[in-house]
């Protein structure tokens, strides 16, 4: 056996990351840094506390430890984080007692791009925004344009988007239901939500060219009208998609464990839920029955009909059932689009550059999570002078910090993918 010499000194690995950050610092022309007298390595105990001061009553309440706690970081890099989102969690012990979302890791700057851009490009900006409700994300831009613009798009095209946001809502609820079972540890349900997806995603790209940002919609109507392929792979897949959706079905609703995991957590009541601004879904099942499409109609909603689905508990397991009951919702309103599709043009005359008297206009859809909404101001420009979007994720992660305390850790992701939140829309 090696003897050990006992004079050998084993590096301190805190003297070898200061040794490589003066290393790298030198090689960049920097002055090394700066350490205050007698200051000695944090610890552990405040791993993820902002490095500048504390600036507000709230972060001062989060950032302060009591006897027994420490700070835990989630994210950015966790990959069941819906995003590139870090989640600071106050535990004591396996307990969460507080929890601090923190946003901006993505700094896409969208609004601003689209300051910049011609009203038909604004389109395509917005796409990868809300990535699983593309359609969505171009349907409230072209609603507000057409209104600055003085314009409606023709009925056919009116119909072909309610068509294909209906869609689009079909595989983004679907692959919320998987997404909430992975995070807890389900592997089977998000293949069977992928299937779906793809099978959805297929058929939006037969009518729009494009599997993921479809870049469809346009300033007066829609870029294409429907066609053979879109119709055969619309009834194909008509066939099938409440098969995959029951198979979701047996393996999650009626599951033993995830129901357990389920019920009672992370409980948002209609008052709550109201109070912080929070839409679609994560709203109706705190039982509060308001859907844009039925409040304020838009498209041909009014023409359709339907049902404001709600639930009652507010919890993990409320929000689950609410998807799976818009997702057949979202079928039955297929069924009547395609039923009462008229013929006709599926764009209006609108010119190449279009250039909108001065004014402001909103225009407000009900996406797969929630209130999406966009406001612009025309200066009489081919550009326009400010452009606002409302993203329902960035309001519904707000209720994250009141929803977590008292429940252990492994239920913060179980919780958070409940209410269903994208982080591209988030970090507009």
């Amino acid at each position: 056996m090696t003897a050990v010499d006992p004079e050998t000194r084993i590096p301190d690995p805190i003297d070898l990351d200061r040794g490589e950050e003066a290393r790298l610092r030198a090689a960049a022309g920097l002055a090394p840094p700066s350490a205050a007298a007698g200051s000695e390595y944090a610890g552990f105990e405040l791993v993820g506390v902002p490095d500048r001061p504390l600036q507000t009553e709230r972060e001062r309440e989060m950032y302060t430890l009591e006897e027994g706690e420490m700070l835990l970081n989630m994210g950015p890099q966790h990959p069941s984080t819906h995003g590139v989102l870090r989640l600071v969690v106050k535990i004591r012990g396996e307990m969460v007692t507080d929890l601090d979302p923190v946003f901006g890791y993505l700094h896409r700057g969208i609004e601003k791009l689209c300051e910049n851009a011609t009203y038909t490009t604004v389109l395509t900006y917005v796409d990868p925004m809300d990535y699983l409700a593309s359609m969505h994300n171009e349907h409230a831009p072209a609603i507000a344009f057409e209104k600055l613009f003085g314009i409606q798009a023709p009925r056919r095209a009116e119909y072909i988007r309610a068509l294909v946001v209906e869609l689009n809502r079909v595989f983004s609820h679907g692959l919320m239901i998987g997404f909430l079972a992975l995070d807890m540890g389900g592997l089977t349900p998000i293949l069977y939500s992928f299937i779906n997806r793809d099978d959805v995603v297929e058929l939006l790209a037969a009518i729009s060219g494009q599997r993921m940002l479809f870049n469809f919609f346009r300033v007066g109507g829609v870029n294409w009208d429907v066609n053979d392929e879109f119709l055969s792979r619309l009834g194909t897949w008509h066939g099938t998609v409440m098969k995959s959706i029951g198979d979701n079905e047996k393996l999650i609703t009626e599951n033993e464990i995830f129901k357990g995991r389920t019920r009672g957590m992370g409980i948002l009541s209609g008052k709550q839920a109201i109070a912080y601004g929070v839409t679609g879904p994560n709203l109706r099942a705190s039982g509060v029955p308001f859907d844009v499409r039925k409040a304020h109609p838009y498209s041909i909603y009014d023409e359709l009909e339907f049902d404001v689905i709600t639930q009652q508990s507010g919890d993990v397991y409320a929000r689950y059932l609410q998807r799976i009951d818009e997702i057949k919702q979202s079928l039955h309103l297929i069924d009547q689009i395609m039923d009462k599709m008229p013929h006709g043009p599926v764009q209006a005359q609108v010119p190449g550059i279009i250039r909108p008297k001065p004014g402001r206009a909103y225009g407000a859809v009900e996406s797969p999570r929630g209130l999406y909404s966009v406001y612009a101001i025309s200066d009489g420009g081919p550009t326009p002078y400010r452009f606002r979007m409302r993203d329902p994720s960035f309001i519904s992660l707000q209720v994250m910090p009141m929803l977590m305390p008292g429940h252990l850790i492994a239920d913060t992701m179980a919780i958070m993918a409940s209410l269903d939140p994208v982080m591209g829309g988030v970090d507009k």
